[in-house]
């Protein structure tokens, strides 16, 4: 079986935003204001840090569990989170994902999204798993760089036919600070020139070995004085035309499955719709990711690859069932694994799939053994009330010290999440009053607006007593 790898990118990426795009408003989601564990160098839970309130054993917890993933000591466990709904199981697995960084892969998997009609449950959970385990490739590559002074493309008869004529080969010529060059290159190369529509005074890159052509930016020597202007201007490269570089790329495996999975076919039209009638998914073998396995160990003897194993993060742990129970036994045990995170919000209760058999947080008994297990608390109104206000500076809103406590006592009574969701709502109202500020009349009528879900619970008993 022949296994294809990805190649890096062709040559480096420049991003410039335009202020208006940096100005632009940012959506705000749940956890929004998680920036990591807020721990002190010592490890200790801060008050208040990073965005998170409260929690401070489950966070300190998690600091140690971080430095054991950074340490690379926590393969073959999970980490349980366990705690009452709204208690911060999720913030926290998301501030584990800050304070490894954006290098190391994070993959969110809620438990009900195992059960597809398209593909196997234990499928789901294999792709999630390859996911969630990164590749960063390391490749030192001969390339030429610099802005394009000549493009002259050479033709010759065509000798399959009688009409018309072929590019031969085509003369470049680049430019950097040190010096200049003239290359003679294939007519493959013609080719990607004109598909990337480089044109004379555009700074290119071209790959020495596989000749794939990049378009760097314009020259910033042909930048002009008016402001708006869609093009990219670049400096010209410093150096030799002619260097080598080192590039680096990060992957996960379930990439490279992925472009070994799905072949490319022929250009007849069998194959084209072949194609398009395939299904989006597609099951990868065991086989194939052995295969896998086996190049990516290599590369990794070889120092062309490093494995970066990252983390899986599963919410609703007790929705999987026995068979999904049973895979994660073994493939914790795979020296291939990431490490994992489960979050469950259930005692003791019924084993999924089972008829018979109860277990702590819906898990059997053998998986919890492999499991750190860290409890989360329910908040405090004190807490309760610090955590409305940091949501209130990121969502941007001005709150009062009365509606401040109205919420925080709504928050107490029901429940957090319901406390932050009547922030915005009241907001909403009091700029439709005319007021800049939230005052406890606006939380108040949006409390007679909205239901908690105890509130709704009591109305539907009212309801159902009503009708006998």
């Amino acid at each position: 079986m022949k296994v294809t790898t990805l190649q890096p990118s062709a040559g480096p990426t420049h991003h410039s935003a335009a202020p208006a795009e940096q100005a632009r408003q940012l959506r705000v989601a749940s956890h929004s204001h998680i920036k990591g564990l807020g721990l002190s160098d010592t490890g200790d839970a801060l008050s208040t840090g990073s965005g998170f309130i409260g929690q401070a054993h489950a966070r300190e917890a998690c600091g140690v569990v971080v430095d054991l993933i950074r340490l690379r000591k926590f393969s073959g466990r999970g980490l349980l989170l366990a705690g009452p709904p709204g208690t911060g199981k999720t913030a926290l697995a998301l501030a584990i994902s800050h304070e490894l960084g954006t290098k190391v892969p994070f993959r969110i998997l809620v438990a009900s999204e195992v059960y597809s009609a398209e593909v196997k449950k234990t499928e789901v959970l294999a792709e999630n798993f390859r996911r969630a385990i990164g590749i960063r490739v390391k490749e030192t590559k001969e390339v030429y760089e610099g802005e394009l002074t000549e493009l002259t493309p050479t033709e010759a008869p065509n000798p399959l036919s009688g009409y018309g004529k072929t590019i031969s080969h085509v003369v470049i010529g680049l430019k950097t600070v040190k010096g200049t060059k003239q290359l003679r290159l294939d007519p493959g190369v013609y080719e990607a020139i004109m598909k990337e529509r480089i044109v004379v005074g555009d700074v290119v890159y071209i790959e020495a070995n596989t000749g794939a052509v990049k378009r760097v930016g314009r020259s910033d020597a042909y930048a002009t004085e008016f402001d708006l202007e869609s093009e990219t201007y670049v400096p010209l490269p410093k150096g030799d035309v002619h260097k080598r570089k080192e590039l680096v790329q990060d992957l996960n495996l379930h990439d490279l499955d992925a472009a070994n999975a799905r072949p490319q076919g022929g250009q007849d039209i069998m194959s084209v719709m072949g194609q398009l009638v395939k299904g989006h998914r597609t099951e990868v073998t065991d086989k194939l990711r052995a295969e896998v396995n086996k190049v990516v160990k290599g590369y990794v003897d070889q120092g062309v690859a490093e494995i970066v194993p990252g983390v899986l993060f599963i919410d609703e742990v007790h929705m999987l069932d026995i068979e999904c129970f049973s895979y994660l036994s073994r493939a914790l045990e795979s020296p291939m694994a990431p490490h994992v995170i489960f979050a469950t919000n259930r005692g003791v209760t019924l084993v999924r799939g089972t008829d018979d058999i109860t277990s702590p947080h819906g898990m059997p008994s053998d998986l919890l053994d492999r499991c750190l297990i860290v409890k989360t608390e329910p908040y405090s109104r004190n807490e309760i009330k610090r955590v409305l206000e940091v949501r209130a500076v990121v969502e941007g809103l001005a709150v009062s010290a009365e509606a401040a406590d109205k919420l925080a006592d709504e928050g107490a009574k029901s429940s957090l999440r319901y406390a932050l969701q009547l922030l915005s709502p009241a907001a909403i109202l009091a700029q439709v009053a005319g007021r800049s500020e939230i005052l406890p009349e606006d939380v108040a009528e949006t409390h007679d607006l909205f239901l908690d879900a105890k509130r709704s619970a009591r109305g539907l008993e009212d309801w159902g007593n009503s009708g006998n």
